[in-house]
């Protein structure tokens, strides 16, 4: 058998490099979703594959949806932490950012009027950069003070109404306050609880995805 010319070793070898590439490419290509959050986002407590920005991503094939789920998730944030890094966190060519923030202002006893700034804060600078968003709210417990809980929840839906975002009314619907979903502290879900989380947010930022088309 007879050497091939360098020239067509050289393209032979370069076709087998892009077909090998291919599934990759094919891997990453899709919409982009940004989860900006606190320690429920971020996993804490949890492997990267347990936590919410893989689920969700695992959730949203399930419904047919590939997209790239990115997690900006900061153990510990507030609203006002959110505000301050949303251009950094939310990185260009996000689709979709899903934001799920207040856990932190909630457990602080926060006024919900300085939360509801916070979050217009973000939500307006999405809008302006042309992000599609679904605010994630959360319920505050009656045991807190009634007022301040009515307060607190009527926070989210009046955002969404205000800048036509799509609200997930509660991040923690049927997670919170059962052992089963949650981790030994009460309040982080566990990887089972995760699952419930991403399975109820998929068909909400499904939606958001389709609309940003």
């Amino acid at each position: 058998m007879t050497d091939a010319p360098p020239a067509l070793l050289r393209r032979a070898l370069l076709a087998a490099g892009l077909a090998a590439l291919a599934p990759q490419a094919r891997a990453a290509r899709g919409p982009v979703v940004t989860v900006l959050g606190d320690s429920i986002t971020a996993g804490l407590g949890l492997s990267a594959q347990a936590a919410l920005p893989a689920q969700l991503k695992l959730a949203l094939q399930r419904l047919g949806v590939d997209a790239i789920v990115r997690g900006a998730g900061v153990s510990g944030d507030t609203s006002a932490g959110g505000a301050a890094r949303v251009d950094f966190s939310v990185q260009p060519g996000t689709s979709v950012c899903v934001v799920a923030l207040g856990g932190n202002d909630l457990l602080q006893g926060l006024d919900p009027k300085t939360t509801r700034a916070n979050l217009d804060r973000i939500l307006r600078r999405l809008k302006q950069r042309r992000i599609g968003v679904v605010l994630a709210g959360l319920k505050a417990p009656p045991e807190i003070g009634r007022g301040y809980a009515r307060d607190f929840n009527a926070v989210f839906p009046a955002l969404a109404v205000a800048y036509g975002a799509r609200l997930y009314p509660d991040l923690l619907a049927g997670v919170a306050r059962s052992r089963a979903m949650n981790q030994p502290d009460g309040v982080h879900p566990n990887a089972r609880g995760v699952q419930v989380i991403a399975r109820g947010l998929a068909p909400v930022v499904a939606r958001a995805l389709a609309a940003a088309e």
